[in-house]
C-alpha cells in the first residue's frame, strides 16, 4: 500500500461521507413500512451529520469549538446506532447484514470520536 493510501484509510472526512452514503444506499432498500420510512428519515439525518460536524470541527476557530464540535459527531454517531438497531430488516438476511455492518461502523466511529475528545480535553 502507497502512503497515499494509507493517508485515504484514515481519512475521517472520506470516511464520514462513505458511511452517510452507505445509510442512504441501505434506508433505499429498506421495506416501506411506516417505521421504516420515518426511522429511515433519522438515520439519513444522523450519518450525515457525522460529517458534517467533523468537516466543521476541521475548521474550528478555537480547541473549544472543535471539542464542540467532536462531542457532535459522537451523538450523532451514537444516533444513528440507534437508528440501525431499530430498522426491521424484516428477517431478510442481505439487509441484516447490511445493517450490522452499519451499526458497527456507528460504533466504531463513535470510538473514534471519543478518542479523539479524550486526547483533546
Amino acid at each position: 500500500m502507497t502512503e497515499t493510501q494509507n493517508l485515504k484509510t484514515y481519512d475521517l472526512e472520506e470516511r464520514t461521507l462513505r458511511f452517510a452514503k452507505s445509510a442512504r444506499a441501505f434506508v433505499k432498500k429498506l421495506f416501506k413500512t411506516t417505521a421504516n420510512i420515518e426511522d429511515g428519515k433519522q438515520l439519513i439525518k444522523a450519518s450525515g451529520s457525522v460529517g458534517a460536524n467533523y468537516i466543521e470541527a476541521n475548521e474550528a476557530l478555537s480547541k473549544k469549538d472543535f471539542i464542540v464540535r467532536i462531542k457532535i459527531c459522537r451523538k450523532e454517531a451514537k444516533e444513528s446506532r440507534y437508528w440501525l438497531r431499530l430498522i426491521d430488516t424484516v428477517d431478510e438476511a442481505d439487509l441484516e447484514n447490511e445493517r450490522k455492518i452499519l451499526e458497527n461502523e456507528a460504533s466504531e466511529l463513535m470510538n473514534i470520536f471519543g478518542s479523539i475528545l479524550r486526547k483533546s480535553e
